[in-house]
Parts: structure tokens; C-alpha cells; sequence
């Protein structure tokens, strides 16, 4: 078995709401090898998304430790910390929320160029259209403001900031969750491909375990912020242990026969 490329061991994140403690993470551990998926499953306000944001340093956990790549992430600021955040980058359930409204599909892929110094004002415009080719898209479209396009060309757009960089690691959060289902199918299918190529590694987000299912190699599901059951994916579907895996897999009885795995 391969090194890591990420260990998060005893995460734990508690908020304070209307006068009450919600703990939203519980001492929850996950690892993922270089290269792979692993899906986070769960009902909403499972704590998926928290672990998410945590992984990212988007939020700050109140306990626990991070590894990325052989790196101290809870360690790092600044520059150091901006360094690192070239390699893992984030695709959101909404990318309108995610980009400047304003901004041409262009300007928002070219600003990660810019950012990280990974091409200079000349070669940004040809950088830019090999990104919007890699996921599918005409390059025409950078032209086009951000509004101005489909949601599954959004998402498209989103996976294209997101792979600019380069990156080791993609956390994907809810990232197909609002596209129609045949505009999902191709976003997965896209997703993998660039895995295969690329060798990124996933953190899938979702509450669906069948489409957690076509793209996870392993699989982690959640509850009450905690990790209730994790594995292989295949083993998991086809046998669960945890009464929230099995309420998952009740809830889609046909992935077992249907579903694919990548």
C-alpha cells in the first residue's frame, strides 16, 4: 500500500447555535492514496461538508491533525499556506457562487494562472483554451461571461479553475448534486478521465451513494459527525454494516445491479 497523500486523524469541530453546542465533527479520521477517490457519504448535516471545508482550511477544527503530501497543514500560514492551497483545489455544488458574476469564463480561468504565476499575460490566452478543451468546452466560450452560460458548462468551468493549478487533491463538494442526471453522467465521466491522466486524487462529497458508487474507490459514510462505516466501495454497497449504510443503499436498491464503479 502506497504513502498517504492525505491523513486527517481526530478532526473534531464544535459550533455554537442559538445558545447550544452543535458538534459537527467527532473525532473523525479518514485517509485517502495518491491517485484515488474517496466518496463522503451521508444525510444532511452528517458533517461531510464541515470535513470538507476542514480539509481545505476553509474552516479550523477545534482538534485533530492534518496531513498533505508529508505537510503539517494545520501548521502552515501565509505564504507557506498559499503554497500548499496551489495543490488542492475545491469544486463547489453552486460554481455561480464560487466565481465573480462579473467575470468572463476567461478571466475567471486565467485568474489561477495569474495568481500562482503559472503563466505569463502572453501565454494565459492559449492556457485558458487548453483548459476549456481539456474539460470539453470550446474554447469560444471564454469570451462569454459566467452567467451567460449552461450550469453543466458552469461545473465544466469550475473543474477547469480547479485542475489549473495542477493540483494533487480535488475536494468536490455536492459538485453534480444540482445538474440534471444525464449532465452528471458526463461530469463523472470527466472526472475520471482527468483522474487517469492526471493521477489527482478526490475527495467526493455527496448524499447520493449511487453516484458516490460510480466514481469512489472507497467509500466513508457519516452521521452525526462521525464515521459510521468505511471501506472498499464495492464492499460496502453490496454488503452494509451501519443502519445509515443501509438506509443508503435501501434508498437506491438498484445501484448494486446498475451502478458502475470507475
Amino acid at each position: 500500500m502506497s504513502v498517504p497523500l492525505l491523513s486527517a486523524t481526530g478532526i473534531s469541530k464544535t459550533y455554537v447555535s442559538g445558545g447550544r453546542r452543535v458538534v459537527a465533527l467527532d473525532d473523525t479520521s479518514i485517509t485517502l492514496e495518491p491517485g484515488r477517490t474517496l466518496g463522503l457519504v451521508g444525510p444532511s448535516g452528517s458533517g461531510k461538508s464541515t470535513l470538507a471545508r476542514i480539509l481545505l482550511r476553509l474552516i479550523e477544527p477545534d482538534a485533530g491533525r492534518i496531513v498533505f503530501d508529508g505537510i503539517d497543514l494545520l501548521a502552515l500560514r501565509g505564504e507557506a499556506l498559499r503554497s500548499v492551497r496551489r495543490r488542492i483545489q475545491m469544486v463547489f455544488q453552486d460554481p455561480l457562487s464560487a466565481f465573480n458574476p462579473r467575470a468572463t469564463v476567461g478571466g475567471a480561468l486565467a485568474d489561477p494562472l495569474r495568481i500562482h504565476g503559472m503563466a505569463s499575460r502572453a501565454e494565459r490566452p492559449a492556457a485558458v483554451a487548453h483548459l476549456l478543451e481539456r474539460v470539453g468546452l470550446d474554447p469560444t466560450l471564454a469570451t462569454r461571461g459566467i452567467r451567460e452560460i449552461s450550469g453543466g458548462q458552469r461545473q465544466r468551468v469550475a473543474i477547469a479553475r480547479a485542475i489549473a493549478t495542477k493540483p494533487h487533491l480535488i475536494v468536490l463538494d455536492e459538485a453534480v448534486s444540482a445538474l440534471d442526471v444525464s449532465v452528471r453522467g458526463k461530469i463523472l465521466d470527466l472526472l475520471v478521465g482527468l483522474q487517469r491522466e492526471q493521477g489527482i486524487a478526490y475527495v467526493f462529497v455527496s448524499h447520493d451513494l449511487a453516484v458516490v458508487r460510480a466514481i469512489a474507490h472507497t467509500v466513508a459514510i457519516m452521521d452525526a459527525g462521525r464515521i459510521v462505516e468505511q471501506g472498499w466501495t464495492p464492499e460496502i454497497v453490496a454488503s452494509p454494516r451501519s443502519t445509515t449504510g443501509k438506509a443508503l443503499v435501501a434508498a437506491v436498491p438498484q445501484l448494486v445491479l446498475h451502478g458502475r464503479h470507475a
